[in-house]
């Protein structure tokens, strides 16, 4: 979906039935690093955390979460974005 879609932010939950959102997030950021991964879900573990980031994601939101923490992630993505662009 990302190749087709080309979004500048993806919020992908960790558990996913056919790839891990680690996994997805490690091809996202090798073919495409300019876009910005939240990765989303109810495992709130350091080592977690840490692999997701290792991943290439760039926040890492717990669930169950409320509408303010996900527009929070998503605006400092997009704030990343502009600022590697240099808006």
């Amino acid at each position: 979906m990302v190749r087709r879609e080309n979004p500048h932010v993806v919020l992908m939950d960790i558990v996913m039935p056919r790839m891990s959102g680690i996994e997805a997030a490690i091809i996202i950021s090798k073919e495409k690093p300019e876009i910005k991964i939240i990765a989303c879900s109810t495992v709130d573990q350091n080592n977690m955390v840490m692999r997701a980031l290792e991943a290439g994601c760039c926040n890492y939101i717990v669930k169950p979460f409320k509408s303010e923490d996900v527009l929070k992630a998503v605006r400092s993505a997009v704030k990343q974005n502009s600022k590697e662009a240099g808006v």
